[in-house]
């Protein structure tokens, strides 16, 4: 399956053609769609009936210097006694929680942001005890945390395996020291190395690395380089994620030159470089951003047919039982979602009043649901059994439900992207690389020309 994916080439109309920036789906509708007028009451409902384990997810703002390709919710700052007001503020928002929660139990736990790395050992022990304090937690439990290795020291490192974490996630992006200096991001290739050796030393029983390609100045040369320097430190997963350059959105990427940012086709052939090394290398294309070794869980859920998708990516973990704390941080429980004010200012005065900090949120009514389960199904498994899934959701039609959705695919199937009948909608080995614009032609929220190919057909 993954080798003919590898294995595939595509013309440059094609890339052309479906050159379409798509949402990435992490939750279904986008949180785009989330409002301001979400009654609080409506949290409080979904968490008095939500299921008895859930994922939690903490967003640790923080970080000493900013990487210019950045589009996640962050605070500059060298003064770490900001991050012990953060968590006197993390606490009041767990106590309103717990309450909420009763015996419910954790069995993931993930630490974003930010720079999670940015506390102290310390700082990182004070937040583990006030989790310990307020919520409960499976015995196997997963702890994850992403490190930024410039700000994890070998004692940090080890107070984290001895806190009960055991699954870390590095921020390499690139060994290319031009494309480092280009987002500000300059680390030591031998220091990547030796804590990622020490992480194995220690016992974290899974190691996760994360590249971006379409970068400045990434060239396939240089990429391919990056690529095996990865293999070559032998993680558990990797996550291959394409840079969005977006500056009139994030400040920060007003720093990097457009013109520096490598072409459409060219960006294609990184990701393409990216799917035939690590394919070769032994690792499962688990789609759209994610690799991992086909022995690792995530690549075995994928090949049971229990992968599913959430704000974290994908995840052997429920989909649709996430909490979220911290500041911008979003939850999704039995169909609900909210997300915590993005500013600080604003998310301690919420807390301060006694208030969760929940600024906006959208509860999905019964479209919504079943639109979000074909579209998990499709971006997970990249295939749909239309008589299972028109028996589980009570249609009477699937295709007459679907009409608009079916028009949108014309274009896909036409290109061999897709392929359609009464029995099965599959995505192709190479429809796979535009997945997420597949499952754009069932999103209702989106008019037809953000789901619309560039040309009619290709020729």
């Amino acid at each position: 399956m993954n080798a003919s994916v590898a294995n595939i080439t595509w013309s440059q109309e094609l890339i052309d053609k479906y050159n379409i920036n798509g949402p990435r789906y992490t939750s279904y509708p986008t949180a785009l769609a989330l409002h301001d007028k979400f009654p609080i009451g409506t949290l409080e409902r979904t968490l008095a009936d939500a299921p008895e384990k859930l994922s939690l997810y903490i967003h640790l703002p923080f970080c000493h210097k900013l990487c210019y390709y950045c589009g996640c919710n962050k605070v500059i700052t060298r003064h770490q006694h900001k991050a012990d007001i953060y968590l006197d503020y993390l606490a009041e928002e767990m106590a309103m929680y717990a309450k909420l929660l009763g015996t419910r139990k954790f069995e993931s736990v993930h630490m974003g942001g930010g720079t999670p790395t940015f506390l102290t050992e310390q700082q990182l022990s004070r937040l583990d005890d006030l989790l310990h304090q307020h919520f409960s937690f499976t015995d196997d439990a997963e702890w994850s945390i992403e490190i930024d290795p410039r700000s994890c020291s070998d004692e940090k490192l080890r107070h984290l395996r001895a806190l009960g974490f055991n699954r870390v996630s590095y921020g390499v992006q690139d060994f290319d020291e031009k494309v480092q200096i280009a987002i500000n991001r300059v680390q030591d290739t031998d220091l990547i190395r030796h804590q990622v050796e020490l992480s194995k030393e220690l016992g974290f029983k899974s190691i996760n690395l994360d590249l971006i390609y379409g970068l400045p100045y990434q060239r396939p040369e240089t990429f391919k380089a990056s690529i095996d320097q990865v293999i070559a430190l032998a993680p558990d997963r990797v996550s291959l994620f394409s840079y969005a350059h977006l500056p009139a959105r994030f400040a920060g990427q007003a720093k990097i030159p457009t013109e520096s940012l490598p072409k459409p086709s060219i960006k294609l052939e990184l990701l393409q470089l990216g799917i035939t090394r690590f394919n070769a290398a032994g690792y499962q294309f688990i789609g759209m951003d994610h690799f991992a070794k086909t022995s690792d869980e995530l690549a075995i859920a994928q090949q049971q047919g229990r992968l599913q998708r959430n704000f974290q990516g994908y995840t052997t973990s429920g989909q649709d039982a996430l909490l979220g704390i911290g500041a911008s941080s979003i939850s999704q429980i039995d169909g609900v979602l909210w997300q915590n004010s993005k500013e600080l200012p604003d998310y301690y005065k919420h807390l301060k009043a006694q208030r969760l900090p929940v600024i906006k949120g959208f509860e999905l009514n019964a479209d919504d649901r079943l639109r979000a389960a074909l579209i998990s199904q499709v971006i997970c498994h990249f295939e749909l059994d239309i008589a299972a899934f028109t028996q589980a959701w009570q249609l009477t039609d699937f295709w007459t439900y679907f009409a608009n959705a079916k028009q949108k695919l014309a274009p896909f199937i036409e290109d061999g992207l897709v392929t359609i009948d009464d029995s099965q909608l599959r995505v192709t080995e190479l429809g796979r690389l535009w997945v997420r614009s597949i499952c754009a032609c069932f999103d209702a929220y989106l008019d037809d020309a953000a789901t619309a190919p560039r040309y009619s057909k290709v020729v």
